[in-house]
């Protein structure tokens, strides 16, 4: 071959290899670019798989923070509620706090009450012991004093009774009297009934005459105390025994003024 037709055959091999180097990296990139699509392929595959995993993960998470946000409005009221509660409790607490102490006061009050009780009660105990001592003095004298009168009694059977002033008019007392005294004068009238004062009992507020039953005296009879002719003041007759009877005293500041052997004049028979 000349060289002119080796120059045709040579190109003809360049642009073969050309060709097939070509073809080859064409094929390379095709392989390789067919690899990569794969594994971009793959890869979206695995995206879609996350974004669904996403998806029905958020969806979880949506339920969850539905769930979480009735349970969180759910536990507001709970802690209102709570709240409501404490409170009242610590009114409740204060009102207790405030009853305590007024019942703590009022312990201490009756304490005191007690106290003074203890003391008023003790004190009339003393007393009552005291009046017991002076009832034991009083009924000795009482019994002396009705010893007394049972002596007296038996001795004003021999004794002359008490006079009968019989006049026929109404008289009245001396003038000496109206003068001495600023008591009005007493009318004595006609059959007035006389005696005179045996004993004085300042005590039980009494005394006893010489006069009794079988003088005409009954029980509330008023006699007029004199003496001489200055009135005294009246005593009323409480018991009557056959020649003496007891009377007690009108008012009480004559029981100063009486004494023995002063003058009664019954009044109003």
């Amino acid at each position: 071959m000349t060289d002119k037709g080796k120059l045709p055959v040579l190109l003809l091999v360049v642009v073969i290899l050309v060709s097939l180097s070509l073809a080859g990296g064409v094929f390379y990139l095709f392989q390789k670019e067919q690899a990569k699509n794969l594994d971009l392929q793959k890869q979206l595959k695995e995206i879609n798989t996350r974004l669904i995993t996403a998806e029905t993960n958020l969806r979880d998470y949506k339920d969850r923070s539905s769930d979480l946000e009735t349970k969180l409005k759910l536990a507001e009221t709970e802690i209102d509620k709570l709240n409501n509660d404490l409170q009242q409790e610590k009114t409740t607490k204060i009102e207790a706090l405030a009853k305590i102490e007024q019942l703590r006061i009022d312990l201490e009050q009756q304490k005191s009450l007690r106290t003074d009780l203890e003391k008023k009660f003790n004190k009339a105990q003393k007393d009552v012991e005291k009046i017991q001592g002076q009832l034991k003095i009083l009924d000795s004298e009482k019994s002396e004093l009705e010893a007394k009168l049972k002596e007296l009694e038996t001795q004003s059977l021999g004794v002359e009774l008490g006079k009968i002033v019989v006049s026929s008019e109404p008289t009245l007392l001396p003038q000496a009297e109206v003068k001495t005294t600023k008591e009005k004068p007493q009318k004595v009238k006609s059959s007035a009934l006389e005696g005179k004062v045996l004993v004085v009992n300042k005590d039980y507020n009494f005394i006893v005459i010489n006069l009794g039953s079988k003088d005409g005296v009954e029980i509330g009879n008023v006699f007029s105390v004199y003496r001489d002719t200055k009135y005294l003041g009246d005593v009323k007759v409480e018991k009557v025994h056959d020649f003496m009877a007891a009377a007690g005293f009108v008012t009480a500041d004559i029981k100063d003024k009486v004494n023995e052997e002063d003058r009664v004049v019954r009044k109003g028979k």
